[in-house]
């Protein structure tokens, strides 16, 4: 399987989060976790991404309203 990782600028464009709030939904594990590229470097799976990104669509999506 192939991945690609994305870089938390590229992240924060996508997702149209700031860094802190990614950071902060990481830490209340709602947001995927990102993986190490070395000492000083992160990067996040785009597939993780996507489903994320996917997923609050759906969520935005579903009718919560009571008739």
């Amino acid at each position: 399987m192939s991945y690609s990782i994305l870089r938390l600028p590229e992240v924060c464009s996508k997702t149209g989060l700031s860094r802190s709030t990614i950071y902060e939904r990481q830490k209340a594990n709602t947001f995927p976790q990102s993986v190490s590229l070395g000492d000083r470097a992160i990067g996040f799976i785009s597939t993780e991404v996507d489903d994320w990104i996917e997923s609050r669509i759906a969520a935005s999506r579903t009718d919560t309203s009571v008739t």
